[in-house]
């Protein structure tokens, strides 16, 4: 009779680290981004919001998103005109 070999476990952990699970609502987003003191969160959509949170994120890249949505916010606050009645 053949006997089976059981394989061994290695309780070495691997060398290559695992990511950080990024949430996926926007709210834990806007939560993360706070804790990391990223000014203007409320402005970023959700696609911003994971691009600025995510690890290796140059500060000069959050900048330019965050100063990005900062002046689409401002620019949907249009100036109109009100129209006098006489």
């Amino acid at each position: 009779m053949a006997t089976k070999q059981k394989k061994q476990k290695s309780k070495q952990k691997p060398a290559v680290q695992e990511s950080v699970v990024i949430p996926e609502t926007r709210q834990a987003l806007m939560m993360l981004a706070k804790d990391r003191g990223i000014k203007n969160f409320r402005v970023l959509n959700k696609v911003e919001l994971t691009e600025v949170v995510t690890e290796g994120v140059t500060p000069e890249r959050i900048e330019e998103v965050v100063t990005g949505a900062v002046s689409r916010w401002k620019a949907g606050w249009g100036t109109k005109k009100k129209v006098e009645t006489t």
